[in-house]
């Protein structure tokens, strides 16, 4: 590519716009991008403000250069900033004026700077296209084919896009296989400076609460409601539940007849991590007797929105749960700061056997 066809370049904008499927303005800002990039590379640097236009029906192009105006006789960077008595009479300090340059041809470092920037430019344009038709999905469940696993992400091909799912958005100790399909959460599009990024999830909490909007349609018409979600994937989900119904057991309708609603939730997420479906309560101390089962608590006190749990011996190490995770959780669920304090509880007195207490009686009454 020993030079750079302008004319050419024009009158692809229209046949490149129809084979990628984008706008034509799009296309065009691309090209426009392209020539800027190449007109630096010949007559400039890397820290010029450039920007090209590009007539479409002559294929000729001017290249504008920007540049800052800044006092006299100060230091000053050539290639972004110029001083007032070289900026002409109309200028002022801080103004921004622009130099305009006609655009002949390209050397051949030039010119394959410009392809280059047109290949990765319409690449991103295009991954944007097809990302933007997820938007609308975004906070959905979708299914896809694992296409590639790295050490640090998964990629997912969904058909039209690929996602990524970063390893922080992993269930914990599942093992993903190329060519096997998945049901991935669409968390976010993030856009950064290489263009869009369809962002996937199995491991945050929507994932769950999305799997049992699918198998409790009692959600949909409002019967009950999912007041909170805390998670550590692959071990551990509490969900705290609430009806608006009278006479509706909110827990016993996500559970399902025998188990079989958070049955199905399981056997997407895995059987190593277990689900706690509890009552939510707006009383806070109730709501955190709730959040620690199955532990069993004899006292709450609660100071702000720190709370002090007060246990027995034998209920310590449930309610903290393995590695603290039972008391981190409820933590997270309610949002009080969980304090578990051991309580000795009282022993009972011995009941006495009602026919001992009759013989008791017999004998006082027949020394009387």
């Amino acid at each position: 590519m020993e030079s750079l066809d302008l004319k050419q370049m024009s009158q692809m904008v229209d046949i490149i716009a129809e084979e990628k499927g984008l706008p034509k303005e799009t296309v065009l800002n691309v090209i426009e991008q392209a020539i800027a990039a190449a007109w630096r590379k010949d007559n400039g640097d890397r820290d010029m403000n450039v920007r090209a236009v590009l007539n479409t029906k002559t294929g000729e192009a001017d290249v504008f250069v920007s540049r800052e105006v800044i006092e006299e006789g100060v230091g000053y960077n050539p290639s972004t900033e110029i001083p007032l008595d070289k900026a002409g009479k109309n200028a002022k300090l801080g103004d921004i004026i622009e130099e305009k340059y006609k655009v002949t041809t390209f050397g051949r470092v030039a010119a394959q700077t410009a392809k280059q920037v047109v290949v990765q430019r319409l690449r991103e344009a295009e991954n944007d296209a097809v990302l933007s038709a997820f938007e609308d999905k975004v906070g959905t469940i979708v299914t896809g084919t694992v296409s590639r696993v790295e050490p640090k992400l998964v990629r997912i091909d969904l058909g039209r896009a690929t996602g990524i799912m970063p390893r922080s958005e992993q269930i914990d100790g599942e093992y993903y296989s190329v060519s096997s399909r998945i049901k991935v959460y669409i968390k976010n599009i993030e856009h950064g400076e290489r263009g869009a990024q369809l962002i996937l999830s199995r491991g945050c909490a929507e994932f769950v609460e999305y799997l049992f909007r699918q198998e409790v349609p009692e959600l949909e018409n409002g019967t009950v409601e999912i007041r909170g979600i805390a998670r550590e994937a692959g071990r551990r989900t509490k969900i705290a539940v609430m009806s608006t119904v009278p006479g509706i057991d909110p827990v016993g309708t996500f559970v399902g007849g025998r188990g079989i609603r958070v049955q199905a939730v399981m056997n997407e997420i895995g059987e190593k991590e277990k689900i706690d479906v509890i009552n939510w309560s707006d009383n806070a101390s109730e709501y955190i007797r709730e959040a620690l089962s199955p532990a069993e608590i004899i006292k709450v006190d609660i100071d702000g929105k720190k709370a002090k749990v007060h246990v027995s011996d034998d209920q310590q190490s449930i309610a903290i749960g393995k590695q603290g995770q039972n008391v981190r959780l409820a933590s997270k669920l309610t949002g009080y700061d969980i304090d578990i304090v051991l309580t000795k509880s009282t022993p009972k007195k011995k009941k006495q056997n009602v026919e001992d207490a009759l013989l008791s009686a017999v004998e006082e009454a027949s020394e009387e």
